[in-house]
């Protein structure tokens, strides 16, 4: 992906199981310091999932590079960004917390 163009990929994601699941996803970056740069237009992880009993989807991540991360000398040697998801059962009721807020 160049910086400060969009590009769109798509996460798999099967629910194995004999019951539907509703399921939320959180995300990581790696190395952490180019998270910065990573700027998620449209993605799956914005609300929840439901997954019918032996579904399998495709799930779309629409997002860009900042441009910025170019002409950050910290960044110079970085070539690979790695981004992940973690995809679990949402609890009814139970809210996550806010990254950064107690």
């Amino acid at each position: 992906v160049v910086p400060g163009e969009t590009a769109l990929a798509f996460y798999k994601a099967k629910n194995p199981t004999d019951k539907p699941v509703i399921g939320i996803s959180t995300y990581n970056v790696v190395p952490f310091e180019a998270g910065q740069y990573f700027n998620k237009i449209q993605c799956f992880c914005f609300e929840e999932q439901r997954l019918n009993p032996q579904e399998e989807v495709d799930m779309p991540v629409f997002f860009y590079i900042d441009p910025e991360f170019a002409e950050d000398p910290k960044m110079a040697k970085v070539d690979l960004i790695t981004l992940s998801y973690t995809f679990f059962e949402a609890k009814e009721g139970q809210k996550l917390p806010l990254p950064g807020y107690k």
